[in-house]
């Protein structure tokens, strides 16, 4: 057993390497090799892509564990502790499974300097591979071609989307991002992706290196109406399946559909009432994630969501627009310096009444006075904030029980959001539902 608890480890972890992001996969491999790190389960799924990455891993892992299969499930980042980027059997790896992966690591590891990211994907691994699982779910972390989880040869390799972030690592143009993100193809094996318009350096890699590829659009897309949603798709010999009448979902039924893609390149049993239910009980914390508080004498209602650049706004803007508001929407709103505001306050200003806005807790974040000025000079009616909390508790104040609280931006709004509901649950008279 580690001598380290876990804060201590995670605290390390953070002054291991002089950058938080160093791209290349010598390094993470070298050490990979001294682990003696193979294959980290029977079937691996690696998944990337602009956004949707982690409700298609968690929509991939329901349909496999609805067979009865053991599987993994490593994603990031976490929002209120670290046990969630590793999940197995859908359970977060505890404290003592950690602190043992991260000793292996750091023994295997000498003199080789390793990012917080290459070292708790490789312990994942690590602990992947001692649990025999019958499926991994790997989420990569940024981009593909160079990402630590790159090591790894998938049986599916999963694009969910293209669009721009992290430009300073991927470029400043989906061509350039779409190579990157294809970078986690390789010869023969089949691929998934579900953007509507891959650009032509996805479609260019998949014919270098002969990836049966399946696109969005021409091999499976999905057809939702008032009542439901109907797919269709191939196997994995290009045979076409079909499901029907399928129940709306809270998270992206885009996703759901990449998903049930993916299952159908597995050889597994085609069950429709068993895949649709897995993709019923399907949550994912942060994503669409709806609440309901009591405050002062009234219900109100709580929408969380990720949403950090245009191209996640667009999803949340698309959802907004099927819901039915009888009220106002009040907007908690706080961004990371490095993103886009002016593109997601375009998409997300027609669907807002009231902004409130706030900084984030990280050095990283934009200053709350350049968030207001964004939409003062767009005639938006907004207020600023010194906190996150301070902003909701704000809202909270104006909401009536048919307005809807609409907190997004980031992770870290999302994580400060849950940690204030936490506290809410334990005080007397005062809770959350979900």
């Amino acid at each position: 057993m580690s001598a380290r608890g876990l804060a201590d480890w995670l605290s390390y972890l953070e002054q291991l390497h002089p950058s938080t992001i160093d791209m290349g996969l010598e390094r993470v491999r070298e050490v990979a090799q001294r682990l003696g790190l193979g294959r980290p389960a029977r079937k691996v799924i690696t998944v990337t892509g602009t956004n949707g990455k982690g409700s298609s891993c968690a929509f991939i892992a329901s349909l496999l564990q609805a067979q009865g299969l053991s599987v993994g499930v490593y994603a990031s980042p976490h929002l209120l502790r670290y046990n969630e980027r590793v999940r197995i059997g859908g359970l977060e790896a505890d404290d003592d499974a950690l602190c043992e992966a991260f000793e292996a690591v750091e023994q295997a590891r000498e003199n080789t300097s390793l990012t917080y990211f290459e070292m708790g994907t490789l312990a994942a691994l690590w602990l992947f591979q001692r649990a025999g699982l019958d499926a991994a779910v790997l989420e990569v972390g940024l981009g593909g071609r160079l990402d630590a989880v790159n090591l790894i040869d998938a049986d599916v390799a999963v694009i969910t989307n293209i669009g721009l972030d992290h430009a300073e690592w991927l470029g400043d143009d989906r061509e350039s991002v779409g190579f990157e993100k294809a970078g986690i193809f390789r010869r023969n094996v089949p691929a998934v992706c579900g953007d509507l318009e891959p650009p032509m350096s996805v479609l260019g890699q998949a014919e270098k290196l002969a990836v049966p590829l399946r696109l969005r659009g021409r091999d499976y897309d999905l057809a939702s109406g008032v009542a439901g949603w109907h797919w269709r798709g191939v196997d994995a010999a290009g045979k076409p399946l079909e499901l029907h009448d399928l129940p709306l979902l809270s998270l992206p039924m885009e996703n759901a559909a990449l998903a049930l893609q993916v299952y159908a390149l597995l050889d597994l049993p085609w069950q429709p009432e068993t895949l649709a239910k897995a993709l019923q009980q399907t949550r994912i914390s942060g994503r669409f994630d709806r609440r309901a508080i009591r405050w002062n004498g009234r219900t109100l209602n709580l929408l969380l969501d990720v949403a950090h650049n245009p191209h996640a706004a667009s999803y949340l803007a698309s959802y907004l627009e099927q819901q039915r508001l009888t009220g106002r929407r009040l907007a908690v709103f706080g961004l990371l310096a490095d993103k886009d505001l002016a593109g997601i306050l375009d998409i997300l200003l027609p669907h807002v009444s009231e902004w409130a806005v706030a900084p984030l807790a990280s050095p990283r974040s934009r200053p709350a006075a350049e968030l207001h000025a964004a939409l003062a000079e767009r005639k938006a009616a907004v207020s600023a904030h010194t906190s996150l909390v301070q902003a909701l508790e704000s809202q909270c104040e104006k909401a009536g029980e048919q307005d809807e609280i609409l907190l997004f931006g980031s992770f870290y709004c999302v994580a400060e959001a849950l940690q204030w509901l936490a506290t809410r649950t334990e005080e007397a008279g005062d809770g959350t539902a979900g």
